[in-house]
């Protein structure tokens, strides 16, 4: 039988929660690895409707971590999404957290 673990329940309150909601998780993924990606892109990348992405993007320039930039393309709108400083950051905590979490876990 294998050891108990030796992960102890707060380290699990300790994950950033803003990040670790999925449609939020998948968002700041993605901006993680490109240095913009404007509203469609993550839209389709992300499966997420219109009205779903944009409360999860105003969650996530609320908290600092990214930044939105509206502009016109033409006659058209175009809304542009990047990391902020404080959003590489915290997704690089959430990252290590995350991983020493689960490098703790019994095979």
């Amino acid at each position: 039988m294998n050891e108990p673990s030796s992960i102890h329940p707060s380290k699990f309150t300790e994950v950033d929660r803003l990040i670790h909601e999925p449609a939020r998780l998948a968002i700041m993924a993605l901006l993680y690895v490109v240095d913009s990606a404007d509203f469609t892109f993550l839209m389709n990348q992300t499966g997420l409707s219109w009205g779903n992405l944009s409360t999860h993007m105003t969650r996530l320039e609320e908290a600092g971590y990214i930044e939105v930039e509206k502009s016109f393309k033409g006659r058209r709108p175009n809304t542009s999404l990047r990391l902020t400083e404080n959003g590489r950051k915290a997704f690089q905590v959430y990252r290590q957290h995350m991983q020493q979490m689960l490098d703790e876990l019994p095979e």
